[in-house]
């Protein structure tokens, strides 16, 4: 019965442990289980900011590690007290656990019917180091798969790990004749080593697919599954036939790197299906006309209104993605015959979108889209979970043409911190908003990844914290005023607290004019479908709707980065003064004028339709002198530039100067369908690096975000190829050729020995970087660079935080190798360019602490 209950709850959340499984693995010969290793809690912290402290990393990029033996000193502890090496076996699980209970760091993600036990831990790890080895006879690749580990080196390359335990991070590792050594991140993982015998394998245990919808065409149907490039070199001229009751489909796909896999997208035909009976699609890889691999995945098939889920193609990176929808009631009918409501809701940590929209029964009044956050656990709404949000948004907007009125924004657990933060961050987009179960900000509850550190006393880490400040809801709380706001929360959560919620009705008691309150009596953090499907809450969406623009007449809105949300309704905030500090507007409409204060804003723009044509009107800002001006049209807008107490009239910037549309730090660049370029022209070691990195961010890019991006070599990169793609440049000046095409101008500068920031040189073969830098022939593309004066600098640079939703990475940041024993004190520059991406005499002066 207990079994029964769990496999339900599973079925219900759409669990990827009821995901399609893998066909039988006919193609690996085979089978390596770790059944002994060694254990030490060496120390690391890694988490929400730039700042990464690693021991062993350290140790391995000096080359000063010693290989472990049992009870071997490894070093000491920030305490000074002995940290050693221990024996570590299998125990009936399969589980390397380790003799101690390990303290485990971060939060825990919350969603339906998920506990923070089973949890902790997740990214953020133990602290700690498995270490393994395999005898191997002869040179050969395996398949490495590592359950509950954050990375891990093999053979000191950098690999991700799976610490969610989900079992699909299948890694081509080359293995070596002789001692290959694994440095797994994690004290309790599961592992294994698969020896294939295929150039290529299929991957079904990790699919993207949508729903056949009786009742539909179903021709025209996208799923995406992985696929493994076993050999050295790059596959490429290979497809992927599909076959489904009958119909069959075949794809071309891209290439995939060598020893690395790709989450690739097919096409399927489901309109050969026509009973609801579960269906199967068949997969042939082939190549050069050949078979080289076979697979099958499950075809979920829904009834006419019956919750489904529809795949589409995102323009993060081109990957597939899927949003799941509980279609409005088919008896609906409303009385004035106006377009429907819209109801996007965003998951818990560790919740399928399927299972999210499957909880809510069919509404009479609108339609439930569901979005996926990139994967259950993802970015916590922030970063790329953001902009799955909107995407998916903009696409249901587009397929249900919903009454623009009408359009709402709930959430369950991370998802009730995803509808705090979106809530807060395009405030213009809903009519009312629900978070059930949610925490504010990642400063204070953090889950899997930790915390958002909430301050810092050295100048330059507090700098890299501000890039963050986009992601403090409690900051934003004023962009809730013209909201309705329905809090839920269950008074016995033990997952998230009740006291989040009664946080949020005390800061917003005095502020907020529509707010409603409830706490369900009993209520744990998952206490069935009425969690989020809770009538009330839906009663209170139905009284609210967006008003028209030209009945809203006060703006009151603050935000940190114009690139992430720049303004509302009429007035926007095109640069501001200090990036990345808080900006704020309060602007009062009257028919002959527009009045207001203004904080940290460089650049001011205003729609003037609601004057109209030929109109004269007044603008008065922080209190100076009116500025007058006649309308030119009905479509008129306005930009004021503040030069030192004044507010004078400008022109819009140029795409060459910072703007909403591409205003900086490093992460934007992981975005517009980014490609990785690496180095080819340095030493071997150099060159090794560079593939190294850009496959291990492409790893974690899939396992965090379930995207694919396109690895190019750098003397393969042609920047008409990939005209407004953002670039990730892996390299330097010497060692990656794709430097003089897209870094030329940039005040960054760094080659083997030395790096320059503006007029500032570093000198030294250990010197890391990232920074970002605008693509000069796109006015929306931006670079971003992982780099090192020499091999110990780069690998430096390997952690990729940067993936860790609402992680603070400014434009640019510089560190030596000793930040992965001393944090901050390794830091050597950090900063922001100002509005014309120069290093302004402030910037510089920012940059280097003030010193």
């Amino acid at each position: 019965m207990k079994n029964t209950l769990i496999i339900a709850l599973l079925t219900l959340l759409g669990s990827p442990i009821l995901k399609a499984q893998p066909t039988p693995p006919a193609n690996v010969a085979t089978t390596h289980r770790f059944t002994n290793g060694l254990v030490a809690l060496t120390g690391s912290r890694y988490g929400r900011e730039a700042i990464y402290t690693d021991p062993l990393a350290y140790q391995l990029y000096t080359k000063t590690v010693t290989q472990p033996t049992a009870d071997a000193l490894f070093g000491k502890d920030e305490q000074g007290r002995e940290i050693r090496w221990m024996s570590v076996s299998a125990d009936s699980l399969n589980r390397l656990r380790p003799r101690f209970n390990a303290p485990r760091s971060g939060g825990a993600p919350a969603g339906p019917g998920v506990t923070a036990g089973s949890l902790r831990g997740g990214l953020g790890g133990a602290g700690g180091y498995t270490y393994l080895t395999y005898s191997s006879p002869r040179q050969q690749v395996a398949i490495l798969n590592i359950r509950g580990n954050s990375h891990v080196y093999v053979n000191a390359e950098p690999h991700m790990g799976d610490a969610y335990s989900m079992g699909y991070m299948h890694i081509p590792v080359r293995l070596k004749k002789g001692i290959n050594e694994f440095y797994v991140r994690g004290t309790s993982v599961v592992a294994t080593l698969d020896f294939p015998t295929s150039t290529a394998l299929l991957k079904t245990d990790d699919p993207t697919m949508p729903s056949i919808r009786l009742g539909e065409s179903n021709t025209e149907l996208k799923g995406a599954l992985v696929v493994i490039n076993t050999t050295n070199e790059p596959l490429t001229n290979l497809q992927l036939k599909s076959r489904v009751a009958g119909q069959e489909q075949t794809t071309t796909l891209p290439a995939i790197p060598a020893l690395s896999s790709r989450k690739v997208a097919f096409a399927f035909n489901g309109s050969g299906v026509k009973t609801k009976e579960p269906q199967t699609c068949q997969l042939s890889l082939i190549q050069k006309g050949k078979v080289i691999d076979e697979g099958t995945m499950p075809v979920e098939v829904t009834a006419p209104g019956a919750s489904y889920s529809q795949t589409f193609t995102s323009q993060i990176d081109g990957s597939l993605q899927y949003y799941a929808v509980t279609p409005q009631s088919q008896t609906a009918v409303t009385d004035s015959g106006e377009p429907a409501a819209l109801f996007l809701s965003v998951h818990g940590a560790g919740v399928e979108a399927s299972g999210q929209a499957r909880a809510y029964k069919p509404k009479d009044w609108g339609t439930l889209v569901a979005a996926t956050n990139r994967r259950p656990r993802g970015f916590n709404w922030e970063d790329w979970g953001r902009i799955d949000a909107l995407e998916v948004l903009s696409i249901a907007k587009n397929q249900f043409k919903p009454d623009p009125r009408h359009i709402y924004l709930t959430g369950h657990s991370m998802g009730g911190h995803g509808t705090w933060f979106l809530g807060a961050t395009y405030p213009d987009k809903w009519a009312a908003i629900a978070p059930c179960a949610g925490y504010p900000t990642l400063k204070e509850y953090g889950s899997a990844d930790g915390v958002i550190p909430a301050g810092s006393s050295n100048p330059l880490e507090q700098t890299l914290l501000r890039a963050a400040n986009q992601s403090d809801v409690l900051q934003l709380v004023s962009n809730y005023k013209p909201l309705g706001v329905y809090v839920f929360h269950g008074d016995a959560d033990r997952t998230v607290p009740v006291t989040y919620a009664r946080q949020m009705r005390k800061l917003l008691g005095n502020s907020q004019p529509d707010m409603s309150y409830y706490e369900y009596p009993g209520g744990s953090h998952w206490f069935g479908d009425h969690s989020v499907d809770w009538k009330p809450l839906f009663d209170f969406f139905k009284w609210h709707q967006i008003p028209m623009d030209s009945t809203v007449n006060t703006i009151d809105f603050t935000t940190a980065n114009p690139g992430v949300s720049a303004g509302y309704r009429w007035a926007s905030i095109e640069q501001q003064q200090k990036p990345l500090e808080y900006s704020r507007i309060q602007l009062a409409r009257t028919t002959k004028a527009i009045s207001g204060t203004t904080a940290n804003v460089a650049l001011l723009k205003v729609a003037l339709n609601e004057f109209g044509g030929g109109k004269s009107i007044t603008i008065t800002l922080d209190g100076q002198s009116a500025i007058s001006h006649t309308t030119r049209s009905a479509s008129d807008t306005m930009l004021l530039r503040r030069q030192g107490d004044r507010w004078v009239m400008a022109e819009a910037p140029t795409s060459a100067q910072k703007n909403p549309r591409r205003n900086g730090t490093f992460k934007e660049a992981f975005n517009n369908r980014m490609v990785f370029v690496y180095g080819t022209t340095g030493t071997a070691q150099e060159n090794e690096w560079a593939y190294n990195k850009a496959r291990y961010d492409a790893e974690t890019w899939y396992y965090r975000g379930n995207g694919a991006v396109d690895m190019v070599a750098d003397k393969a990169f042609d920047p008409a190829q990939y005209a407004n793609r953002s670039v990730v440049l892996y390299g330097n000046q010497t060692t990656n050729r794709a430097w003089a095409l897209l870094l030329n101008n940039c005040p960054i500068q760094v080659k083997r020995g030395e790096l320059v920031l503006g007029t500032e040189r570093y000198s030294g073969q250990d010197l890391g970087t990232y920074f970002v830098w605008p693509r000069q022939d796109s006015p929306t593309a931006s670079v971003a660079v992982i780099a090192g004066t020499g091999i110990a600098g780069m690998q430096a640079a390997n952690a990729n935080q940067y993936f860790a939703g609402g992680s603070g990475f400014p434009d640019y940041m510089i560190f030596d190798i000793n930040m992965l024993r001393e944090g901050a004190k390794g830091l050597r520059a950090a900063g922001f360019y100002d509005n014309n991406w120069s290093l302004s005499t402030t910037a510089s002066t920012e940059a280097n602490g003030g010193r």
